[in-house]
């Protein structure tokens, strides 16, 4: 199975991997990330099914569901005969990637790790899908966008941030982290930034001792409304109501629109900035 970068373009070409000579055709994608680089790069109409939560764009919707986090009904997959599946190890079990694999069905692995790597990602679907003119220019609009975004914050005054992934338990990112690399793009101090783990746990007494400038939470309704900040008045964030909701969905799933969910990030932190003044 091929991962990311790696040699997908090798998958177009080998003929042991059963890909038709013209794209893939036929694409099961097993995460939402992956539905949303596949529309972007001209692909949607080839998804024959995905998972749970894949919602976006609006057509989305409509693709098949076959599993989720929980599992894959491996029966469905061969029924749909694909002649490409795209995997997503943070999100797919992985005897059910390994099943798949014994198969003989044609893998390519979605790994992003850095936010670079989405635009790589484009391009590898590209060539697999025969679409590589789309493709390109995606993945050029996004590299631009991206260190549009770098340069542009990269002299701001730091903040202090708290980043609140979810409030029970209370749960936080760390260096290393999706959301950690999008916080370091617009200047922002994680204040978790060298916790253990990249999504660790952390205890509310520990937040506090930080003194955070600023609460970044997502909009889930259950990780805004069980916790309710104003009982510490103490902390900076909440004295100067610098506590913000911002959407998940562009911050966590590594596809095109992480540039919107940076952006959304910057904007935020600039608001931040221009209080203190």
């Amino acid at each position: 199975m091929l991962t990311g970068r790696a040699i997908a373009l090798d998958l177009a070409i080998d003929s042991k991997t059963k890909e038709p000579a013209n794209g893939a055709q036929r694409i099961i994608a097993l995460s939402p990330h992956a539905v949303e680089l596949l529309f972007a790069i001209g692909a949607g109409d080839r998804i024959v099914a995905t998972t749970d939560y894949a919602d976006y764009p609006e057509a989305a919707k409509q693709i098949p569901r076959i599993g989720g986090y929980y599992g894959i009904q491996l029966e469905r997959v061969l029924e749909l005969k694909p002649d490409l599946i795209v995997t997503w190890s943070g999100g797919n079990r992985a005897e059910d990637i390994a099943r798949l694999e014994e198969l003989g069905l044609p893998l390519f692995a979605s790994e992003p790790k850095a936010l670079a790597d989405v635009a790589d990602e484009l391009e590898a679907l590209g060539r697999l899908t025969g679409l590589e003119a789309r493709a390109t220019a995606q993945a050029v609009q996004y590299r631009d966008r991206l260190e549009h975004l770098r340069l542009d914050n990269k002299d701001k005054a730091k903040v202090k941030v708290f980043y609140q992934l979810w409030s029970e338990p209370l749960m936080t990112v760390a260096s290393g982290s999706w959301v950690a690399q999008i916080l370091e793009v617009c200047g922002a101090d994680n204040v978790f930034a060298n916790a253990k783990g990249e999504y660790p746990q952390v205890s509310l007494e520990a937040v506090l001792q930080t003194a955070p400038e600023v609460i970044i939470q997502t909009g889930d309704a259950g990780n805004v409304q069980l916790l309710d900040w104003s009982r510490w008045p103490e902390v900076p964030a909440v004295a100067r109501d610098r506590i913000y909701q911002l959407n998940a969905d562009l911050l966590h799933r590594a596809g095109p629109r992480t540039i919107e969910g940076i952006a959304q990030v910057c904007t935020t932190l600039d608001q931040a900035r221009s209080s203190a003044l």
